[in-house]
């Protein structure tokens, strides 16, 4: 019962004998684990913090115009359509009447769609303008501050545009540039926006709101619309609300698509999974490098303990108590690396995720969490196999020869 306690207790002695070498063997696990778990990490809170978002519209469908390219949720608004095709570049209000009547009971409404060069102050750029009935406006959209336009030169905005600008309720803004067909045209600030965060409906929080009567009066293309949003009553219904409009509109020809929140996670998540693979096979080097290192140490320590191992051979110690006693060291030295990984993961990985996600509200969720022990394993896991081999070499000694060696 005594002997695994002393196979244990060398292990740890040889590890306290050659410390700095154990560390610096240990040091590749860290960093191997923390790159590991940080991505997880990282990845999870992304794909949660969208999968939130999104919820939020999980009973909008988008119907864009089916162009093959053209349109689409984030696609020109009116006035942008080719002569020779234009059914295809927006939705029309003929058809917008037929996804009313496909829709039943659920609230429908149109949206222009244009991007144009903006000014304030000393600042400049683009950004997205939208359009809608007044009515739809006041329905969809929320406000923190101010009023919604009651004037075409009255406008709302998103509130990334008030930390990106500096804008607030009363700034004007110039929209357009002088050398352009439309020129230049200045408009008053009455409103923010609340937040929505990502929403395939409307993008509002980087973008200017106006009426349509401004829109059209400035870009063209009335009752030309770049998409139109349905919100569904129950969310049960969304699968047959999409399946009515799909049959309506398509039934000759592809003349809309019909989009929900589901399939653009799908998209998402894909995405952000392949580039989740693709930086955990990057971390992965990092322990491969780690374990050519435990491999090495290991052979070092059984070249370095040959003496040793002869004599515990001579005094009836067996082959599978020396094997052991090298694979507690891999272990060791593969435990403790995964341990102080994992608690260097919590902390790296907290600043991480809110630099790149922006929020850690999701940061101690069991899909965020669950990334620690899952690399703590591989590192210890690995550390361990790196030593099976050095280990069954020191096992295989033939005692007499290693008492020899000096």
């Amino acid at each position: 019962m005594k002997k695994p306690d002393i196979i244990f207790q060398l292990s740890m002695r040889s590890v306290r004998l050659n410390l700095l070498r154990s560390v610096l063997a240990a040091l590749g696990i860290v960093i191997g684990v923390v790159a590991i778990a940080s991505i997880g990490m990282i990845s999870a809170n992304m794909t949660l913090s969208v999968t939130e978002e999104l919820s939020a519209t999980a009973n909008v469908l988008v119907v864009s115009p089916d162009s093959g390219g053209g349109g689409g949720m984030f696609g020109p608004g009116g006035g942008s359509s080719s002569d020779d095709d234009d059914e295809d570049d927006y939705i029309s209000d003929d058809q917008f009447d037929d996804i009313r009547k496909a829709a039943g009971s659920s609230y429908v409404y149109y949206l222009y769609s244009e991007s144009d060069r903006i000014e304030t102050g000393d600042s400049s750029g683009r950004t997205t303008i939208y359009a809608m009935d007044d009515e739809a406006m006041k329905e969809v959209l929320t406000l923190t501050e101010g009023s919604f336009p009651s004037t075409t030169s009255q406008v709302v905005i998103g509130p990334d545009m008030v930390e990106r600008y500096g804008i607030e309720v009363g700034s004007k803004i110039t929209i357009g540039d002088e050398d352009d067909d439309e020129g230049e045209t200045t408009v008053r600030v009455t409103g923010i926006l609340e937040e929505r965060g990502m929403s395939m409906d409307i993008s509002s929080d980087n973008a200017i709101i106006t009426t349509e009567k401004f829109f059209t009066g400035r870009y063209g293309g009335e009752d030309e619309y770049a998409q139109v949003n349905v919100i569904v009553d129950d969310i049960d219904e969304i699968d047959a609300v999409s399946e009515s409009i799909d049959e309506t509109l398509n039934k000759k020809d592809d003349e809309v698509r019909v989009q929900d929140s589901s399939r653009m996670l799908e998209t998402i998540s894909s995405t952000l999974g392949t580039i989740t693979t693709f930086a955990l096979a990057i971390a992965g080097i990092s322990l491969l490098v780690a374990a050519v290192s435990i491999f090495n140490v290991m052979m070092m320590s059984v070249t370095e303990r040959i003496r040793e191992i002869g004599i515990l051979r001579s005094i009836g110690t067996q082959k599978g108590e020396i094997l052991r006693m090298f694979v507690y060291e891999a272990g060791i030295i593969g435990i403790v690396g995964a341990g102080i990984g994992a608690v260097l993961s919590l902390v790296i990985g907290y600043v991480v995720v809110f630099g790149m996600v922006g929020t850690t509200e999701y940061f101690f969720a069991w899909g965020s969490l669950v990334n620690v022990p899952e690399g703590m394993i591989i590192g210890a896991v690995i550390c361990i196999i790196s030593g099976v081999y050095p280990a069954w070499r020191a096992s295989k000694l033939d005692p007499i020869e290693a008492l020899r060696a000096e």
